[in-house]
């Protein structure tokens, strides 16, 4: 995914837009989105991902004791700016050891957000619903928001969704016990607001996460 736009869905490469199509197009999807291809984590390089995207770019602010900024993914083209943003943070597990934690910000039909909870996607699916008690709640941008645990997911992995600023909001935390931090009452940011704050962000290696 580093090298060229890939499908938000499979990660399969993507034609672009042409004489045929006005549209990035996915063998096995059709339109798509494309992922731009990932960059090593900067404040420069996530300052020019958060000016391009029309969806919110979310990310734990202030972020736990210990833990980096680590990377980010977009769908979306010059044209259209970003459609779905995918923030990696990483640093020490709840329970000890390494923990990582994806935060993906989306419009419907997207994908993005499956792709990284390792489900068929596009959306969360049936076996997520949103008018039952709340698993666990997190603020995002100052919102008492309800998140729900997504329990077709890979077992390596907890992932849980919710809506945010009327968009998918997906939280997937590696290892499954890193989940934990859900439960802490999370405040998220959205980095369109975060102005000069930027600049305090600390950046580490890029997570390979997103390069699944």
């Amino acid at each position: 995914m580093r090298g060229e736009p890939s499908c938000p869905r499979c990660a399969g490469r993507v034609r672009a837009p042409g004489l045929f199509s006005d549209t990035w197009q996915c063998d096995q999807h059709g339109a798509v989105h494309p992922v731009q291809p990932v960059v090593p984590p900067s404040v420069e390089a996530l300052s020019v991902a958060v000016a391009r995207s029309q969806v919110p770019v979310w990310l734990p602010w202030p972020l736990p004791v210990g833990w980096l900024f680590t990377g980010i993914a977009h769908a979306g083209d010059d044209r259209s700016g970003a459609r779905a943003t995918a923030v990696a943070c990483s640093g020490p597990a709840p329970l000890g050891g390494f923990g990582e934690l994806v935060l993906v910000a989306e419009e419907l039909g997207i994908g993005l957000g499956a792709r990284y909870a390792g489900l068929p996607g596009p959306d969360p699916g049936d076996s997520v619903s949103l008018y039952k008690p709340a698993d666990a709640k997190l603020l995002a941008a100052g919102r008492p928001t309800p998140m729900f645990h997504v329990p077709d997911a890979p077992s390596d992995r907890a992932v849980f969704v919710g809506e945010a600023r009327g968009l998918w909001l997906w939280a997937i935390a590696w290892p499954e016990q890193s989940a934990l931090m859900m439960y802490d009452e999370l405040v998220l940011t959205d980095l369109r607001d975060a102005g000069a704050e930027l600049e305090l962000l600390p950046c580490g290696a890029l997570s390979p996460r997103l390069l699944g």
